[in-house]
């Protein structure tokens, strides 16, 4: 399955390839309650043709019946919408909720194809980008990622960052790592399994097939990105263990390990010993996996693993749940 940032950039440089002018719309911030999230992309043609999600379908629909009439001709502006309660209501927007929309009209230049093609590399590569778009005249500029907000407004500036679909890379099969799979796959993540065990090969969950080697080697072979999520759920340690021992030399995300309090430590102190890790190492290894949901099935666990990764991929802390 492909994550809807995909389909959306895919389908612009489509659109532009063919010659077509494009509006390219992008979530800048919400308030209140808003289905979306800011760096939500939706892409439209002029005859009303649309890839993407702006909100629950209001927002996308107001926005069409503008581009009908012959509106948003301008390289680059910001739409604000429900910031009225009229708005609001006619728009349907939930609990008051309300949001900003960057919408860019790109004709289809060699430049802007090359920028789309970028994004294409970018979403399906192994690091995150900033797009740096001037509302003045609509200049755009591709930067390193330094980390911060999805999307900002600076001023006549606007920042979004874009980069590849989280991954969950599962070290090994298990009764919660199938849960965590299906769950993965409805999240729209890309999710990776890896066991080479004999008995434990075929189709994990939802499609999802395993791969019939060490979680570790494909990690050291660069199979780990900024958006990886790590996850060792097989109480195996000739599996869990050398999956840990990899995943702290990458840039994931998340690095986490099932078991209780004492296999933790246990853990930990065979990471040190036999591994060589650090305290700074070890620090990085979310050990026992999840949120404490007191969870005890199989289900239970592999929501509190997946609650905890979007968790930290969100940036929230845990005194914000």
């Amino acid at each position: 399955m492909q994550p809807l940032d995909l389909q959306v950039i895919e389908q612009a440089l489509s659109w532009a390839a063919d010659g077509h002018p494009v509006w390219l719309c992008t979530v800048l911030s919400t308030y209140g309650s808003a289905p979306r999230s800011p760096g939500a992309m939706l892409v439209a043609r002029g005859d009303g043709a649309h890839v993407g999600s702006l909100s629950g379908g209001c927002v996308e629909e107001e926005f069409l019946e503008g581009l009908a009439r012959g509106g948003f001709p301008a390289p680059a502006q910001v739409v604000r919408y429900g910031e009225t309660e009229d708005e609001r209501q006619r728009l349907e927007l939930p609990c008051g909720g309300s949001l900003q929309v960057l919408v860019e009209r790109r004709a289809a230049t060699a430049d802007w194809i090359e920028h789309l093609t970028t994004l294409r590399y970018t979403l399906l590569g192994q690091h995150r980008r900033v797009r740096h778009v001037d509302l003045s005249s609509g200049a755009l500029a591709l930067g390193a990622d330094q980390g911060g907000e999805a999307a900002r407004l600076l001023g006549e500036r606007v920042e979004i960052r874009i980069g590849p679909m989280l991954r969950l890379l599962l070290a090994g099969v298990s009764p919660v790592a199938r849960v965590c799979a299906s769950f993965a796959v409805e999240l729209g993540c890309e999710v990776i399994v890896c066991d080479p065990r004999e008995d434990k090969q075929g189709v994990l969950a939802a499609g999802v097939p395993v791969r019939p080697v060490m979680p570790s080697e494909f990690i050291a072979e660069g199979g780990c990105h900024d958006t990886t999520a790590v996850v060792a759920l097989t109480h195996d340690p000739r599996i869990d263990d050398l999956a840990m021992m990899e995943a702290v030399r990458t840039p994931a995300f998340y690095i986490g390990a099932m078991g209780s309090q004492r296999t933790s430590e246990r853990r930990a102190e065979r990471l040190r010993r036999i591994g060589g890790l650090s305290d700074a190492d070890i620090a990085r290894i979310r050990m026992p996996i999840g949120l404490n949901l007191g969870s005890k099935t199989p289900a239970e666990i592999a929501l509190a693993v997946m609650a905890d990764v979007l968790r930290v991929y969100r940036g929230k802390s845990r005194d914000e749940l």
